[in-house]
């Protein structure tokens, strides 16, 4: 049985024994066959050196490494495929590491411009004086961004906040997050006082008096929609003189964490605080603590240039 054959009992098996959607099927076919297009001999027969050579060569075509990655995926299915069966006594690639993945760091803000961007939301609010829809977006806007940079919450968490948060006035309040797990997170003295003015424009307000939402609005859910708060949030952005492009609900979550590690909070308690189940995913920030730590060395060791 040649290699095409080989292949062809593969994604039949694929398609009787796991239900694999055309598409599934189609994709397999077109990484194998590419494989075994540019191994010498075919791919049924080949040595792990000759996928580690496939390999580099799809690299240097400057496949990514995710494309590289789901390519192996298929050759390692395939030879398990083939051993299980027992046509071929051996698995070439178990011997063969998986391309790594570059992480991209998120995108965040700087102080500089995150403090802009909250003294137009304070200016903004400190004008919104008239009590009309223009005036109480403003003052919704200035409690949000105030909220977020406070607490680096989730933007799903941060519209769905509960009324009673802004009613108590404590210092720091429990959200449920994601896998419904709750953690504690801490509100400013600015973020306090823009909830308590949102709070008072809300009363004013006979459409929001029964909410059980900090930011009421007429939607399915009965508070804020994601889209509204991003797209006011661009639209603050802009006034302020920073591009709106560079501007979301999830920058200024990364500006929370990114900013706490550069004055010198320790990362695991900016894990706890942004709610992630895993260190490895708080761990894209490693590079504000390196950049940290060079200037740690760079403004104290009395070797330093």
């Amino acid at each position: 049985m040649n290699s095409a054959a080989r292949i062809e009992a593969f994604l039949e098996m694929l398609s009787a024994e796991r239900g694999a959607a055309e598409n599934t099927l189609s994709s397999y076919r077109r990484d194998l066959e590419d494989a075994c297009g540019a191994i010498d001999g075919g791919l049924a027969g080949a040595a792990a050196a000759d996928i580690r050579t496939y390999l580099d060569d799809i690299a240097a075509r400057g496949f990514a490494a995710t494309s590289q990655a789901r390519k192996l995926s298929a050759i390692r299915q395939f030879f398990k495929f083939l051993y299980a069966e027992g046509l071929r006594g051996d698995d070439p690639t178990g011997t063969l590491d998986s391309p790594r993945k570059g992480r991209p760091l998120p995108k965040t803000m700087s102080e500089a411009d995150t403090g802009r961007l909250i003294d137009r939301a304070a200016l903004e609010a400190g004008d919104a004086s008239s009590g009309d829809g223009d005036s109480l977006a403003s003052l919704r806007l200035h409690a949000l961004v105030e909220v977020l940079y406070a607490t680096g919450l989730r933007v799903s968490e941060l519209v769905g906040l509960p009324v009673t948060v802004a009613q108590r006035d404590d210092r720091f309040f429990m959200v449920r997050g994601k896998g419904d797990k709750e953690r504690m997170v801490p509100l400013s003295a600015k973020a306090r006082a823009a909830m308590k003015t949102w709070l008072a424009a809300r009363a004013r307000v006979p459409a929001f008096a029964d909410s059980p939402f900090l930011f009421p609005a007429a939607s399915d859910s009965g508070y804020l929609s994601r889209q509204v708060f991003a797209r006011d949030l661009k639209g603050l952005a802009a006034r302020a003189g920073i591009a709106s492009a560079k501007i979301s609900p999830h920058v200024l979550r990364h500006a929370f964490a990114s900013h706490l590690l550069q004055n010198g909070a320790d990362l695991r308690a900016v894990q706890q605080l942004l709610g992630h189940a895993d260190i490895s995913t708080t761990q894209i920030y490693t590079h504000v603590l390196e950049e940290r730590l060079v200037r740690l060395v760079n403004d104290h060791h009395p070797l330093a240039d």
